[in-house]
């Protein structure tokens, strides 16, 4: 732009004023607009005449002037358009920025739809339970979904062992849990459900509520308030015979109609009363529940035993590996709460 055009002087101070009109405008843009701008300038443009007449020596001293204009119009346009970015006290030649209160989107709104907390929840899935917001636990005992290879699900029956199949864990009211199944299957299983066993001490703690009662609900067994009274499976279908050990066979005890014995397993939740103030369900009783120990340990005890080695929430059997499953082998996933 500080080339003479070949043509006449006034060719050439136009251009000179048409520079200092552009660099005037950018210093100015987006503050009061480049038609305060054009306004200021516009008796210079009108007056063609005085333009045509002025000599050479002024075109070149104008020229000049215009580099010095130059750099101080960009600084200053630079120094304006950090202030208009910063919004230093919302005015800027005279124009003044309005002002909008920055809106927070409540966290809870940021998680999908299926991950959103219930209310007084935390931030644990809507189908567990926060306990005291370190960790999450499923409300009700765990069931099964069957993962197909071209990507579908399908139910499993909670009477069926799940041995060399890909399932992941739900966790739902009113249907039956699933039993016979393994320490390592339930792993894998919560796992597949971005979830994992719960620590012992963490089932204990879930199990106690916030009152740390021995059976969830209160220091003293209640009959019949959670599933800890039903029949025995084993000698409604077998008869007598418990004494040997050919009675307790791994066939036998893995044997789906076990737990389809009227009076033994229950629906989950259905005993209502069998909870606490965490929101937790037949977390004694109904199924032994396993816990994350690599060398075996279930807890809570099942429809007909819940003190024979402990009682309640203090139940704890150990005398199986993680690997081992009968009809009266259940589980419920924990989690971490969302950061």
């Amino acid at each position: 732009m500080g080339v003479l055009e070949p043509g006449g002087v006034g060719r050439v101070n136009r251009g000179a004023l048409a520079a200092a009109f552009t660099i005037y405008g950018v210093a100015t843009l987006g503050l009061v607009g480049l038609a305060a701008g054009c306004a200021k300038m516009a008796p210079s443009l009108q007056d063609e005449s005085r333009i045509a007449v002025a000599s050479l020596s002024q075109a070149r001293s104008s020229i000049a002037g215009r580099h010095d204009r130059s750099a101080k119009g960009a600084r200053q346009g630079e120094s304006a358009a950090r202030a208009a970015a910063a919004g230093r006290d919302g005015m800027l030649l005279g124009a003044i920025a309005p002002r909008h209160p920055v809106a927070e989107t409540p966290l809870d709104q940021l998680l999908g739809e299926g991950d959103r907390p219930l209310p007084n929840n935390g931030l644990c899935p809507p189908d567990m339970a926060s306990i005291d917001d370190r960790f999450c636990v499923d409300k009700y005992e765990g069931s099964l979904v069957e993962l197909l290879p071209n990507g579908d699900e399908r139910a499993w029956s909670p009477f069926q062992v799940a041995d060399g199949r890909a399932v992941r864990a739900v966790s739902e009211p009113h249907v039956y849990p699933q039993g016979y199944i393994s320490g390592n299957q339930a792993a894998e299983a919560c796992s597949r459900s971005g979830k994992r066993l719960c620590k012992p001490e963490e089932w204990r703690q879930a199990c106690m509520g916030p009152s740390h009662a021995t059976w969830g609900y209160g220091e003293a067994r209640q009959t019949k308030r959670c599933n800890d009274h039903g029949r025995s499976s084993m000698g409604a279908i077998y008869g007598g015979g418990g004494a040997s050990r050919s009675f307790w066979a791994t066939d036998r005890m893995n044997n789906p109609a076990l737990n389809q014995v009227p009076g033994t397993l229950a629906k989950t939740g259905d005993h209502e009363a069998c909870t606490n103030d965490y929101g937790v369900y037949d977390m004694v009783g109904n199924l032994h529940e396993w816990v994350d120990d690599p060398k075996g340990t279930f807890q809570g005890g099942y429809y007909l035993d819940t003190q024979i080695n402990g009682d309640g929430c203090t139940y704890r059997t150990m005398a199986h590996e993680a690997w081992y499953h009968d009809y009266s082998t259940g589980f419920r996933c924990c989690s971490d709460p969302a950061p």
